[in-house]
């Protein structure tokens, strides 16, 4: 198989936890990336240094036409936008704005500027309260809460728009994501983080008394949310192949389930951040969160099928290892 170009590429939110990783994969991987990001929830250190960062709104037509005309820029690679589910259901406006008509003036000043490829951080929770079962991309869409609706708009935008425009996308649907880069360059370093890997990983080191655990009635094994954890470098090397599709195929657009196809409860999460930590952090149990689900985990068929991808990281010790590590650095510098 002949290997697709590489193009300039800008990673909006790249910053960020997610993205910041894809820009480590894309550089691992010899590509020429630059940074859009407003620094709102993301870190400047999270930049590698040589990397162009660009401080600004994704929705600013100025700055993404200064920006392709400085880079080059072919392709996008679009992580910004707001995650937080039950902040979604408390301030859906934000979600609407930030995920979706943000996110639609971005697609459209691309296409003004002549990119030719987009990379969407889409969402399991795309699929609302599905049964406790694999997930397929053409299981029903049925978003419960304002954050997997706002995601799901978008994915609707991209469809039509590539149908209608010289111009491909991939729709990647992430399920649980978690860890940190096995050689420490970043990691998820967010104030106030609701995941569950991050928050029990802070009980460790003292940085929370607790972790809560929302909800023991659901219909799963032992009563906890079932969540298929990914590791976020596995997650962005997916990206990285994916943008090769789509430079190999400009006819084709894509959309992918990104998960391992196998789901753990909380309890056996904070089971194994016990074991990884040789330690015991404490637990409430607290009723249940507002729009979220009981069981959420992915079939992978699609993605594996589609793309040369083979996960390094498919372990949850080896998960919680690097996201504990990654801790214990973010409390070396401070955070």
């Amino acid at each position: 198989m002949t290997v697709p170009r590489k193009v300039p590429v800008l990673v909006t939110g790249g910053a960020g936890y997610i993205g910041s990783h894809a820009v480590l994969a894309l550089l691992d991987a010899g590509w020429n990336v630059a940074v859009l990001d407003d620094l709102s929830t993301g870190f400047r250190f999270a930049i590698p240094g040589g990397v162009p960062l660009y401080e600004g709104d994704i929705a600013d037509a100025e700055l993404l036409a200064h920006i392709v005309a400085e880079q080059g820029s072919k392709a996008i690679m679009h992580f910004a936008g707001s995650i937080i589910v039950p902040e979604s259901v408390a301030n859906p406006l934000k979600y609407y704005d930030n995920n979706t008509a943000k996110s639609r003036t971005l697609i459209e000043n691309a296409l003004q500027q002549g990119v030719d490829h987009i990379l969407f951080s889409s969402t399991a929770t795309v699929y609302g309260e599905p049964e406790v079962k694999p997930l397929t991309e053409d299981d029903p869409l049925m978003p419960v809460n304002p954050y997997g609706m706002s995601k799901l708009m978008t994915e609707r935008i991209l469809n039509d728009v590539s149908k209608a425009h010289p111009i491909n996308h991939c729709v990647l649907r992430y399920f649980n994501v978690c860890g940190a880069d096995p050689q420490g360059r970043s990691g998820q370093s967010t104030e106030g983080a609701t995941h569950l890997i991050k928050v029990a990983v802070e009980a460790v080191l003292g940085k929370r008394d607790h972790v809560a655990v929302f909800g023991d009635d659901y219909p799963t094994p032992d009563g906890t949310g079932l969540r298929d954890y990914i590791h976020v470098s596995d997650l962005a090397s997916a990206h990285v192949l994916a943008l090769e599709a789509l430079i190999a195929e400009p006819d084709r657009s894509l959309t992918m389930n990104v998960g391992y196809g196998r789901g753990f409860s909380v309890l056996e999460v904070l089971d194994a951040v016990d074991r990884v930590a040789q330690t015991k952090i404490e637990r409430r149990q607290l009723p249940r969160r507002v729009g979220d689900v009981p069981a959420l985990v992915s079939d992978p068929a699609r993605v594996r099928a589609t793309i040369p991808w083979t996960p390094k990281y498919d372990n949850l010790d080896t998960i919680i290892e690097h996201a504990l590590a990654w801790e214990r650095k973010l409390s070396q510098l401070g955070g």
